[in-house]
């Protein structure tokens, strides 16, 4: 037997949960117009937005830096497996650039920094929301949503191709290592081989797409956070939530991309 949904301690109906989805859908659409409203009218919080950007780096520098390494390795054992039988194993730097710059480096990225950046901001926000900090703001002439949101937004937009470009190295020469380690190839021969096969476009249609994925973590943490309501338990709810939410528009925004044919 299905253990029904409970948010809040109320049980949900497929009429509500269908409710709840739309009305979610249309309270991100809200934000991202509001976003655009304000951004462009001073003061512009720099600051902030530098210290979030250098926070959110922070945060999921250690984790990006083990998948990155691991993914490249990964990769390039199992092509090495594949291409071997065939006498094509010349082929492994070329095919492990491009499905790393393309997909696998933004993609996973974005799933990881998603994990880390979404949450901890849905968190931050959802505790000043149920602690009322927001409303004092509000009382005292601030914009809450100037001074919370567009730092939080701008800076995840910022750094998530940053953190892109530097997993895209770390996964190259974790490929590398599998293929030194199988075919003892000389490290210059695998980055010649690469480039060869590799043109601007690779790069630009694996790079263009992290600005929106680190544009949507922002705007989705944001989102829940703000709409936190329901105590403590509210805010694990909406931890959650922005997690699950974001992770699901980066794929679905990858999907569409790839399907109209921009990336």
């Amino acid at each position: 037997m299905k253990t029904p949904q409970l948010i809040y301690g109320k049980r949900l109906t497929g009429e509500e949960k269908l409710y709840n989805f739309f009305a979610m859908l249309g309270g991100i659409t809200v934000f991202i117009i509001e976003y655009f409203k304000y951004f462009f009218i001073p003061p512009y919080e720099i600051e902030e937005t530098k210290k979030h950007m250098a926070d959110f780096g922070m945060k999921t520098l250690p984790i990006v830096s083990t998948m990155g390494i691991i993914i490249g390795f990964v990769m390039a054992l199992q092509s090495y497996f594949v291409l071997e039988p065939l006498g094509a194993t010349d082929f492994i730097p070329g095919s492990l650039g491009i499905s790393i710059l393309r997909e696998f480096a933004p993609i996973l990225t974005a799933l990881l920094f998603a994990g880390r950046v979404s949450s901890g901001i849905g968190a931050e926000l959802g505790s000043m929301r149920v602690t009322e900090q927001i409303d004092a703001m509000e009382v005292s002439g601030i914009n809450p949503f100037k001074f919370l949101v567009i730092p939080r937004v701008t800076a995840s937009t910022l750094i998530l191709p940053l953190l892109t470009v530097y997993v895209i190295f770390v996964s190259l020469f974790g490929g590398y290592l599998a293929t030194f380690l199988q075919e003892q190839m000389n490290i210059t021969y695998y980055f010649n081989s690469m480039i060869s096969y590799i043109d601007m476009n690779d790069v630009l249609q694996g790079m263009i797409k992290t600005f929106f994925f680190g544009f949507m973590v922002g705007i989705v943490g944001s989102y829940k956070g703000f709409t936190t309501e329901g105590g403590t338990v509210g805010v694990g709810l909406s931890t959650t939530s922005a997690v699950v939410t974001s992770s699901l528009l980066i794929i679905f925004i990858d999907m569409i991309m790839v399907k109209l044919g921009m990336m």
